[in-house]
């Protein structure tokens, strides 16, 4: 799906704006990054599967215990003032925990997945389809007169960061700004011409 959605980008650029590809460059980055988020799936793998014990065991000699920080959408309570979910200590028996649930990250997406269903990972996927859609708009709109606009646009997405409540903040502020650039795109500036009559 990302292959067949950059090389669709990649082709219309070429169209539409021979020799130039940053729209492809931002489409390309910003859906990777959009697609590729960290679930609690991904988050299991990276401690578990990435090295990252054994990167652990090189930086630190003699007995450690290791502690995790994480504010997970199930057992995680909210601050009462913010309604943020709070960041809770967990010790080492979490790593057989990451292990299992590494190992389920088939579910991820099915009617088995306990964490699609919050409403972060619904967000996540609902940017997925609204970037779709965002790039079908600047490839009908694109001339070029307006590439640099249109790649401008295509790239806020990599602005968005972090988790829970940051992100949702994140998203908020490149929302606005989006809405902003893409009123520009929908409405060029006169021609001087035009603007002279």
């Amino acid at each position: 799906r990302y292959a067949a959605l950059v090389r669709h980008v990649r082709d219309a650029e070429a169209v539409r704006v021979p020799g130039a590809d940053a729209l492809s460059q931002a489409a390309a980055r910003a859906l990777f990054k959009l697609m590729a988020y960290k679930d609690e799936y991904e988050v299991a793998r990276l401690y578990t599967e990435s090295g990252f014990l054994k990167r652990v065991a090189e930086q630190f000699e003699g007995p450690y215990k290791l502690r995790f920080h994480l504010a997970p959408p199930i057992l995680g309570d909210r601050d009462p003032k913010t309604g943020h979910l709070r960041k809770r200590s967990f010790g080492p028996w979490m790593l057989p925990a990451f292990r299992l649930l590494a190992k389920l990250k088939r579910l991820r997406g099915t009617r088995f997945d306990i964490f699609g269903r919050t409403p972060e990972r619904r967000a996540e996927r609902r940017l997925i389809g609204e970037y779709e859609a965002l790039l079908e708009e600047l490839l009908a709109r694109l001339a070029p007169e307006n590439h640099g606009l249109a790649a401008e646009i295509a790239a806020l997405a990599l602005e968005i960061r972090g988790f829970g409540h940051v992100k949702e903040e994140s998203i908020a502020r490149v929302k606005e700004r989006e809405a902003a650039l893409l009123a520009r795109l929908r409405s060029p500036s006169p021609t001087p011409a035009l603007a002279a009559e």
